[in-house]
């Protein structure tokens, strides 16, 4: 499946990778981990407490922890996920004859990996429900539970050929601060605080599942995460919709009034809208905005001043306010940690 990133210069709190980034240091030593950080483009969650990272950079680390620690789940779970773990999965599922098959494949073989949870899946009522039980007194680690389910997801729409529809998504742990990250993960309404992490499909419109050839496994492979783990679709919340829409029609000049027209509704329904999504049509902005100036300071080919006038500040200080309140950091110091 190609994707393309549903919140173009999406960025997600760096806290969305506390957990990972905790399970990292237990298998690395400081100055390998300090490698890892390093080359990946990210810095220590203590010096920049309220920064953002982008989706390259989750990749890259991605791909240098899963080789260099020997575990495809990089500390994630209590057992070690060997090299080609993953490859043997896709090979697992790509033989399958429909997405439920499909799925029952993913649950059978994690099953046979992992010592502190299993999955269950469950076909009734009209829902098709694939939920991670703990074995005992399992750790609940908030990125391994998203990340596992992400990639249940991410291979149904490998081999459906478009990002499946997703019902429902249900995690055992509270509600985090940095909730609102999950949603350009995850095309459906979440919930926290569940009695188990699930998630859930209506297995009449999974449809059927397409020939996956060896290069398609290779390609799947060489880009992993980057093809499953941010979501393509814009439908699932209003959000996503007013964002992708402020990007290809010009974000600085589009107005209120005439992104809810593109939507064909009235302002007050689209305000409305995105209250339910938890946002607002400037804080969308703003985090637009946010995400520009990160993705040209970490490009390092601008100046501040030009970056500040790009993303439409009369004024450098003021940038400098605005990034401090949106980062912890100044635009300068930003940058300094980032190369």
């Amino acid at each position: 499946m190609t994707n393309v990133a549903p919140t173009i210069l999406s960025t997600v709190s760096s806290q969305f990778i506390d957990d990972w980034l905790t399970a990292l240091r237990t298998l690395c030593p400081e100055a390998q981990m300090a490698s890892l950080l390093g080359r990946s483009g990210l810095v220590a969650d203590t010096r920049l407490p309220h920064g953002r990272v982008t989706l390259d950079q989750i990749v890259c680390l991605y791909q240098l922890a899963a080789v260099e620690t020997g575990d495809e789940m990089m500390g994630l779970w209590s057992r070690p996920i060997r090299p080609r773990a993953l490859q043997h999965l896709l090979t697992t599922v790509r033989e399958a004859t429909s997405l439920s098959s499909a799925l029952y494949r993913f649950s059978t073989f994690w099953n046979l990996l992992l010592d502190d949870y299993q999955f269950a899946l469950d076909d009734a009522d009209n829902m098709l429900v694939l939920t991670l039980k703990p074995r005992g007194a399992a750790q609940v680690q908030r990125f391994g539970h998203m990340l596992i389910l992400k990639l249940a997801h991410g291979l149904m729409s490998w081999l459906a050929g478009h990002e499946v529809p997703v019902k429902a998504v249900d995690f055992v742990f509270e509600r985090p601060d940095f909730d609102q990250e999950y949603a350009v993960i995850f095309p459906a309404p979440l919930r926290f605080g569940q009695g188990a992490t699930a998630i859930s499909f209506d297995p009449n419109a999974l449809g059927p599942v397409q020939a996956r050839s060896t290069n398609d496994l290779d390609r799947f492979l060489h880009n992993a995460p980057r093809d499953w783990i941010f979501t393509s679709s814009r439908e699932h919340t209003q959000s996503l919709r007013v964002r992708t829409y402020l990007v290809q029609s010009g974000w600085d000049a589009a107005t209120l009034t005439q992104t809810a027209s593109a939507m064909h509704m009235t302002p007050r329904t689209l305000i409305r809208r995105l209250h339910a999504d938890g946002t607002s049509f400037q804080a969308i902005k703003d985090a637009l905005r946010r995400d520009i100036a990160i993705r040209d300071l970490q490009a390092g080919r601008k100046s501040v001043e030009a970056i500040a006038h790009e993303v439409g500040f009369s004024s450098a200080a003021n940038f400098h306010r605005a990034f401090q309140r949106w980062t912890g950091s100044t635009p300068s110091s930003y940058r300094r940690v980032q190369m």
